[in-house]
């Protein structure tokens, strides 16, 4: 394998996720570096970059599960954990090493044990501050890659029909948004502190689960319906504006009505608010699954870069962003700027492809050659990265 991108990679799901890791990035510019506007309400409202890879995991890992069982291919759970941890472990890692190797510099207050981060549980009771805090959405989805494919060994076996997938994806839409209300309400209601809202609302996957659900319903709809799916694949535009229109609107609510002065936290956006966004995000997906849509055509230059390399790009951006500041305040250059801010996000980038290159590919490589497909007897070419 080599890290040459594929000919037959989806264009439209790369750019997303392209899209998904420069919000992640601008946003914690601000968070770490600067509380300057660089990019006005962008900077504010990044963090959805992270809820966009939840939509665009529970499609992809969906598609690939689903499809073994409505094809009744040989599904091997083996594989699948093991082609998993192969894909996400090495990384993680690398950067779990660097923050416990330098405390004094990335660990400003608390640092959970470490059989919480071996575990992927530090999610569940983690605050603003602590070290390695942007590992909880990682926490979210390894969570996921555990639970989902057991989740369809329960549902799907012995060739049932869909019927209780839907009625699972229906039912945790409804579970997450009664959890967050139920927790809102435990926790101070419309004046819940905003360490309370980060460990109860934000990061626990109790609370942000319900956002791969979106991707699982396109994955379910594809797989066991597809004359359906591939009707609705007609109107890629339609739902390109729709999800655009969605986006806008979730986005306008939590920057808006979120939280005032005057009334607190707003009771029903943080309850309702992560379903709507994922939504919104999921027809975008759809949009570029549509190859009548412009989003699923458009190859954008360094869109499939950024989406091969977002996972390590993720993982070490924020660290970097830490021990960045001070070197570059050092040399004279503003990092309030956007030359200091330039400087230090493509320093993050090309870290981001090192640790893609040096130890996700050669993991990647072994990956190929020991577990080459999720199904026990299929066998599938060395090649380009998959999902």
């Amino acid at each position: 394998m080599d890290n040459k991108i594929s000919s037959t990679r989806l264009y439209g799901l790369d750019t997303l996720r392209a899209l998904a890791i420069i919000l992640v990035l601008i946003y914690h510019y601000r968070v770490v570096v600067s509380n300057e506007l660089l990019f006005g309400f962008i900077t504010r409202i990044g963090w959805v970059g992270v809820d966009l890879f939840f939509v665009l995991s529970g499609y992809l890992i969906g598609d690939q599960i689903l499809r073994a069982y409505a094809k009744k291919e040989n599904f091997s759970l083996k594989h699948f954990y093991a082609r998993r941890l192969l894909r996400t472990l090495p990384n993680y890692y690398v950067v779990l090493a660097l923050y416990l190797l330098l405390p004094a510099l990335l660990s400003p207050t608390y640092t959970a044990p470490l059989w919480q981060f071996l575990t992927f549980t530090q999610n569940l009771d983690m605050r603003p501050m602590e070290t390695f805090t942007h590992s909880w959405s990682l926490c979210v989805e390894e969570q996921f890659y555990l639970l989902f494919p057991l989740m369809c060994m329960l549902a799907l076996a012995r060739g049932a029909n869909p019927v209780r997938m839907w009625v699972i994806i229906i039912a945790g839409f409804i579970a997450a948004i009664l959890i967050r209300a139920y927790m809102l309400n435990a926790h101070g209601g419309t004046q819940i502190t905003g360490k309370d809202y980060y460990e109860f609302i934000y990061y626990p996957s109790y609370s942000r689960f319900d956002e791969l659900l979106p991707g699982i319903a396109i994955a379910l709809l594809k797989n066991y319906h597809p004359s359906r799916y591939e009707k609705l694949l007609r109107y890629g535009n339609a739902f390109f504006v729709a999800g655009l229109a969605g986006c806008g609107w979730v986005f306008y609510v939590f920057l808006n009505l979120a939280y005032t002065q005057e009334t607190g936290t707003s009771t029903w956006t943080p309850v309702i608010g992560y379903s709507l966004l994922a939504i919104s995000f999921a027809l975008l997906v759809m949009a570029a699954l549509s190859p009548c849509c412009w989003l699923y055509r458009q190859k954008i230059s360094g869109a499939a870069s950024l989406a091969l390399w977002s996972y390590a790009i993720y993982l070490i951006h924020k660290p970097l962003y830490q021990l960045l500041e001070d070197p570059v305040k050092n040399l004279g250059i503003n990092t309030d700027g956007y030359l200091g801010m330039g400087i230090i996000v493509l320093i993050s980038i090309i870290s981001g492809w090192l640790l893609f290159r040096l130890v996700e590919t050669p993991f990647m490589n072994l990956r190929t050659r020991w577990f080459p497909s999720n199904n026990k007897t299929a066998q599938v070419p060395a090649g380009a990265l998959k999902e």
